[in-house]
Order: structure tokens, then C-alpha cells, then sequence
């Protein structure tokens, strides 16, 4: 399931974000790309731990908790401290997979890579290039969205950055540890999910709302891993 929120972080909070990104010091991003990531991979990133990541980075996850259509959609078990790109002067992610297993830096604890995030914090009209492409059995999938917006799609994908060739694009990137395994199971559950608040707001007080929201709680309970 590939899916877009629109304002996770208000035009407010991606200036805030933006400034205190743009006055970091950036590294190459290949210092987090696996071995065969390395090869294909051509952009610049904050290092995990870096102070204004971190800052940047609490922003961000403040915005998810509030994202009632994230946690729909990701059904987040754990989600990995938000990371941050940029691409500029012909930079590219070439196909690649996310790799499966993350270790978080500071603690060394590991997450599971079941869904992938970015979200965006420049103006598509501020770049050139820059799409992300993600793959998957439906065919290909371009995704460039205004800033402060945010796409999820399954870490299993797989998926490009289009080269950079005007100005700069900047993002936050991070994986989500769902508590549904299977992306198709978490497909059934969000549908699942969207037709009961569906009926809800057209037939309030309908007693089929209530069975549907027993038979999604059940097959959640049948599903989720702790």
C-alpha cells in the first residue's frame, strides 16, 4: 500500500525544520547505505545523532503521534528516529531496497524496516527532478509532494530518487515497525478501518458500525505483533 498524508507539519513547523537544517554541516549520504545501496547512491545527509537531526527529528515524530491517518495506515510498533537528506547539483538514489533491519544508533536497538517514509521539506517548485519512483505490482509510482507532506509505502518496494538538476531537495526519511507484519494485512485493515469511519459519519448511531469495528479489532488482536 503506497499512501500520501497531507500536512504532517504545518508551513510553520517545515520553515522551522528548514532552518535549522540548512545551517548544519552535511556528509555523504553513503555512510547508512548498505554495501549494494553504496554503489547507486549519490546525495548528502545529516549523521545520526547530529544535534539539529535530533531537533528536527522530535518535530517530526510529534507531528506522527498526531497523524491519526499514520497510525491507520502504518499501525506503528516502533518507529526509527527520523533521519534527514538532500539532494542537489545531479544527486540521485539509484533502485535499490531499504535494507531489513536497522540498528538505532544511540541505543543499539533494532527495527524491523515494514514500512518507509518520506517526507518532504521543499516546495516541488523550488527543484527539478528529485521524484521518487516506488515500484510494485501495480507498476510505477511518482511521488513528488509539497513540503510538509509525507508518502508511505512498503520498505519491500523497490524504489529511486530521479537526479537533482535544479536547486536543492530536502527531506526527512525514516521506517516504521508495524505492529501487522504483512503489508497486505495492513492493506485490509486500513480499508477495513477508512469504511467503518465512512459509515460512521454518514450513519451515525448504525449498528453494522459497531460489528465492523468488532470484526477489525479481532483480526487485529489475530495479527499484531508486540
Amino acid at each position: 500500500m503506497l499512501i500520501t498524508i497531507a500536512d504532517v507539519l504545518t508551513a510553520e513547523e517545515v520553515a522551522h525544520a528548514r532552518t535549522i537544517l540548512d545551517a548544519a554541516d552535511w556528509i555523504d549520504g553513503k555512510v547508512t547505505a548498505g554495501y549494494q545501496a553504496r554503489t547507486v547512491k549519490e546525495n548528502l545527509q545529516l549523521a545520526e545523532g547530529h544535534p539539529a537531526a535530533v531537533k528536527a527529528g522530535e518535530m517530526v515524530l510529534a507531528a506522527l503521534a498526531r497523524s491519526s491517518l499514520f497510525v491507520a495506515a502504518a499501525l506503528p510498533l516502533k518507529v526509527f528516529p527520523p533521519m534527514f537528506n538532500r539532494y542537489t547539483g545531479g544527486g540521485h538514489f539509484g533502485t535499490h531496497v531499504d535494507t531489513a533491519i536497522r540498528a538505532f544508533a544511540s541505543t543499539g536497538q533494532r527495527i524491523r524496516t515494514d514500512v518507509s517514509a518520506t517526507l518532504f521539506l521543499t516546495p516541488p517548485d523550488q527543484y527539478d527532478g528529485g521524484d521518487l519512483l516506488v515500484e510494485d505490482t501495480y507498476g510505477l509510482h511518482t511521488v513528488k509532494l509539497p513540503a510538509g507532506h509525507m508518502v508511505l509505502y512498503p520498505a519491500t518496494s523497490l524504489h529511486r530518487v530521479t537526479p537533482v538538476t535544479r536547486g536543492a531537495r530536502v527531506s526527512s526519511f525514516f521506517w516504521i515497525q508495524s505492529m501487522i507484519r504483512a503489508d497486505g494485512d495492513r492493506t485490509l485493515l486500513y480499508d477495513l478501518d477508512t469504511a467503518i469511519q465512512r459509515l460512521a459519519k454518514e450513519f451515525p448511531g448504525n449498528p453494522i458500525g459497531v460489528q465492523l469495528t468488532g470484526i477489525y479489532h479481532n483480526l487485529l488482536r489475530r495479527w499484531a505483533e508486540m
